[in-house]
């Protein structure tokens, strides 16, 4: 069984009408389905508005469906009583960090979420402790988180949902606000997650990024619009503008130089002309 399962996902945001009333709004997804196995890594991807992180807000219940369900591990999203079980199966990571941060000391925040589950002090603190040097931020455990950068902070954010020891960690835009160097060591970390067993969902916008998950999804209008390898998604030009996206620079780079169309990244390149 699948660890993650969506069936006929529809999500229906409401508006206000002139009158006042509330009435059915935009569709945001219109009948996503789609299986995720334990330990894969996944992106989703789609041009703006195509219904990304709405679908990213429903796997952990932070959006219920309007229609269709989404279940984890067995629990399905709508039951109330079992959302507590998914979220703790099932973290978040944002994109923009200040909004996740929520104490001003950094091993303080990444203690916040386990201290709510009640964990004892001792297991908390190793929890900590571990979360912050697979982020590479141990040293910094005992600073301001003002202090940080902002590719810091996406790591302090990171490493609290680590310290919650979750099944599957979803990355929504996690580095739309960093630079270059900042981009490259976030997707490290999410890399080494996920060969850790950590299943992994990237929502991104960045291609060269989605081009190093196992599998990539498309999503335009609120559907699946193309689902397969970084390689077929990759191949399929035309399915790739007709989505309103572009191949990634890698690639062109790629095809530029004549090498075999496995070679995906630039280290690949690089090696490959050595």
């Amino acid at each position: 069984m699948a660890f993650i399962s969506v069936k006929d996902l529809i999500v229906e945001f409401t508006r206000i009408d002139e009158d006042g009333r509330e009435v059915p709004g935009k569709k945001a997804l219109n009948g996503v389905t789609l299986d995720i196995d334990r330990g894969s890594f996944v992106a989703i991807i789609g041009m703006n508005g195509s219904g990304k992180s709405t679908f990213a807000k429903c796997l952990n219940g932070l959006v219920i469906p309007t229609a269709g369900d989404v279940t984890v591990d067995g629990f399905n999203t709508r039951d109330e009583g079992h959302l507590w079980d998914i979220r703790r199966r099932v973290g978040m990571v944002f994109q923009n960090p200040d909004n996740q941060i929520v104490s001003s000391i950094v091993e303080d925040d990444v203690a916040f979420g386990p201290e709510n589950l009640g964990i004892k002090p001792a297991e908390i603190r190793r929890r900590v402790d571990d979360a912050l040097r697979k982020v590479g931020m141990y040293e910094h455990r005992t600073k301001g988180a003002h202090m940080l950068s902002g590719g810091q902070k996406q790591r302090i954010a990171i490493a609290g949902a680590v310290a919650m020891r979750p099944e599957c960690i979803v990355f929504d835009e996690p580095t739309a606000m960093l630079d270059p160097q900042g981009r490259q060591s976030v997707m490290d970390i999410i890399k080494e997650l996920n060969a850790e067993g950590i299943t992994v969902i990237l929502i991104t916008h960045y291609m060269n990024e989605a081009a190093q998950a196992d599998r990539i999804v498309v999503l335009k209008k609120g559907l699946v619009f193309a689902d397969g390898t970084p390689h077929d998604i990759f191949a399929d030009r035309e399915m790739i503008e007709k989505a309103g996206l572009e191949l990634p620079y890698e690639i062109e780079l790629r095809e530029k130089a004549g090498l075999p169309d496995t070679v995906m990244t630039v280290e690949d390149i690089i090696c490959q002309l050595k």
